[in-house]
């Protein structure tokens, strides 16, 4: 190592008086800098609670694109940006250069964090990269809205010795494995408020009786049914209302095969609700539901045919299920690459994964780069491009064929597209989970077969984001080499390839992350890993197999270009 990059990792090189930035001063990229140029401001002054932090490393998000798109009109951005221009880039990695005198026996120079960069004070959202300036800039000061928010601490500390650009995108994999740890309710919630609504001949409670919610709404045609709940009730202590106007519920069960019944109660539900559906006969048709709370909104879908409401609530499969028959939807984009990867990583993995794309050229890339890995996991991996086929058909029988017949256990989709849920919907396993990832925004409307729900045990998860406690597993298993960030990456630059970055994942030019070294000396312009050859020939020699990329190859980029 040389004696720049030691001096630069142990952060006492002296420090500059400028700070170079990328402001975006409202919706569209003509607004991002200054005549399409980052620009500088004095470095940053920090006071007595507050650190001084270098930005690292910073990989773009396509949350970077939603918000050049939208402007002020982005729901996480509260202020005119026309004079209070946002910095984006919340997937960073960090080291403390300077430490508030209050702060001194807490942090040190030298000392490297990541963030988790949905930072609530007093339930007020100040995410990083957008209220809170982010990591397309080269330093920062971070306050207590950081230090000490309602989460507590958003500074996630990693070792010395930890790459840059892994750690960055530990945040990008934490919203990835989150999304296969979300945990569910199985009852009620306790204290809550309930809506059960429907005929309900014949049903009964089961072990839901020794649930507690706090309210209950009573709408329940069959007499017998409703007089036995409200006894039920009363002993219980659970209040008994009316529903009124607006009213928002924790939970609702359906009783019968009522579609219309559905579509009306299920945009009543609270943030993290529960929607049960208990019918002995068939639902006569698909139910039109807001598929994009049930993304952002963490809300759980259970069914279960029968008379006992209790048998719907069974826990809601999120893992992949170990040896079974594994669909990547849309697996040729970055998120996409990163579910294909972890699938073939973790311990218990599929026997068999299907990756699609509608275009043929990132399909052969997806091949290039997992076939090998596949190999070695013992992972039989098919890679189909739908533009292949000659028409959704065609292309729906192949899939039907690559599961035997017998459906997938597990569906990842990674396309935001209503049609490509549906279109992918039929083909989930009996107990088959799928996981809309790609979020899609709430009012989304997208047709669901209750009928598999509530006899297939059918079901659909999704989470928006990450907490602290994912983004902290996730450094531990980057740490613990279980799953490797670097992989992911496809291009790199320094800060004056932010725009060219922004505007590549807009685009979709990369299959994998783009890594932005803000700290860099010397000009990097964005570079594909391939493009290093000719480029940065020392650097590329130090790339992994399948010209991947490596903590090496970072050593030598920043020997070269600090």
């Amino acid at each position: 190592m040389s004696d720049v990059v030691a001096d630069y990792k142990r952060a006492d090189a002296p420090l500059p008086e400028r700070n170079r930035l990328w402001p975006l001063y409202g919706a569209g990229f003509e607004n991002l800098g200054r005549e399409g140029q980052m620009i500088e401001r004095p470095l940053p002054v920090y006071g007595p609670d507050e650190l001084l932090v270098r930005h690292d490393a910073t990989g773009i998000c396509f949350s970077d694109i939603k918000v050049i798109r939208a402007g002020q009109n982005h729901p996480r951005i509260y202020r005119d940006m026309r004079q209070d221009p946002v910095v984006l880039g919340h997937e960073i990695s960090l080291t403390v250069v300077g430490v508030g005198e209050n702060l001194r026996g807490q942090y040190k120079v030298g000392d490297r964090f990541i963030v988790q960069a949905d930072i609530y004070v007093g339930g007020v959202g100040y995410a990083y990269g957008y209220e809170i300036q982010g990591g397309f800039s080269q330093y920062n000061v971070i306050d207590r809205r950081v230090l000490d928010g309602d989460g507590g601490n958003y500074l996630l500390p990693i070792r010395p010795a930890a790459g840059y650009a892994e750690s960055a995108l530990a945040e990008p994999w934490a919203c990835v494995e989150a999304s296969y740890h979300v945990a569910y309710r199985t009852a009620w919630k306790p204290g809550g408020t309930l809506w059960i609504a429907g005929d309900g001949r014949g049903v009964t409670l089961g072990a839901a009786r020794a649930w507690r919610p706090g309210r209950l709404v009573l709408d329940v045609q069959d007499e017998t049914l409703a007089a036995g709940l409200a006894v039920w009730a009363e002993e219980t202590g659970v209040t008994v209302i009316a529903d009124a106007d607006g009213r928002q519920y924790d939970d609702i069960v359906i009783l019968g095969a009522d579609p219309a019944l559905m579509e009306r109660t299920f945009p009543r539900l609270s943030k993290g609700g529960t929607f049960a559906v208990i019918a002995d006969q068939e639902v006569p048709r698909t139910v039109q539901l807001d598929i994009g709370r049930l993304h952002y909104d963490s809300l759980a879908l259970y069914g279960a045919a029968g008379a006992d409401i209790s048998a719907a609530y069974a826990p809601i499969r999120t893992q992949l299920r170990p040896g079974g028959v594994t669909w990547v939807l849309g697996a040729g984009g970055p998120m996409g690459h990163m579910h294909l990867q972890r699938a073939l990583e973790i311990a218990e993995r599929p026997r068999k994964i299907v990756a699609t794309n509608l275009h043929l050229p990132r399909i052969r890339a997806v091949e290039e780069k997992f076939a090998g890995p596949a190999q070695e996991a013992g992972v039989e991996l098919v890679c189909i491009s739908q533009e292949s086929y000659a028409d959704v058909a065609e292309f729906t029988a192949r899939m039907a064929a690559e599961s035997g017949g017998q459906g997938y256990d597990d569906i990842a989709v990674m396309a935001p597209s209503v049609p490509a849920v549906e279109m992918a919907m039929p083909h989930l396993a009996g107990n088959g989970v799928m996981n809309v990832f790609a979020g899609l925004p709430r009012g989304t409307q997208a047709m669901f077969d209750i009928n598999a729900v509530v006899r297939r045990n059918v079901r659909y998860t999704g989470v928006s984001g990450s907490s602290i406690a994912d983004l902290a597993m996730m450094r531990d298993m980057t740490e613990s080499k279980v799953l490797s960030p670097n992989k992911s990456v496809s291009a790199v630059a320094g800060l004056e390839g932010v725009a060219d970055g922004l505007a590549a994942v807009a685009e979709g030019r990369f299959p994998g992350k783009v890594v932005i070294f803000p700290n860099l000396s010397k000009p990097l312009p964005l570079t594909a890993l391939p493009g290093l050859k000719t480029v940065l020939p020392t650097v590329y020699a130090k790339l992994g197999e399948g010209e991947s990329w490596t903590q090496a190859a970072e050593e030598e980029l920043l020997r070269l270009l600090l």
